[in-house]
C-alpha cells in the first residue's frame, strides 16, 4: 500500500508539474489580465493536482522512512523528462538520459533497500 501511495503522489506531482507547462504555454502571446489567467482549466488541474500530491505525501510520510520515501521522488525527473521529450518535443541530449538512467538505478537500489 506504501508503494501505490508514493506512486500516486508522483503521478500527482508530474501531472501538476505538465499542467502548469499547459497553463503558461496557453498564456504565452496572448493579452489577458489575471483574473483571465485565473480562469485557466489548466491552471486549476495543476493546483488540484500539487494539492492532492501533497496530501497523498502526507500519508507516504506516516507509513515510509523519509530517507526512502523521498529520494523515490526523483522518479518525477525520469517521468518529466519522457513527458518533455514526448508530449512537448523538448530536445534531451545523451548526459541528460544518463542522469534518467543513474536516476532509475538509484531508486531500483532503495527499493531493493525496503
Amino acid at each position: 500500500m506504501s508503494w501505490l501511495l508514493l506512486l500516486t503522489a508522483c503521478l500527482l506531482t508530474c501531472l501538476g508539474q505538465v499542467a502548469q507547462k499547459f497553463a503558461v504555454e496557453s498564456w504565452r502571446g496572448v493579452e489577458s489580465s489575471w483574473a483571465e489567467k485565473l480562469r485557466s482549466p489548466w491552471l486549476w488541474l495543476a493546483l488540484f493536482s500539487l494539492g492532492s500530491g501533497l496530501l497523498v505525501w502526507l500519508l507516504v510520510l506516516q507509513r515510509l522512512e523519509v530517507g526512502i520515501a523521498y529520494p523515490m521522488l526523483s522518479l518525477n525527473f525520469v517521468l518529466i523528462t519522457l513527458i518533455a521529450r514526448f508530449v512537448f518535443r523538448e530536445t534531451i541530449d545523451r548526459r541528460h538520459w544518463l542522469g534518467v538512467a543513474l536516476v532509475i538505478g538509484g531508486v531500483v537500489l532503495l527499493g531493493q533497500q525496503s
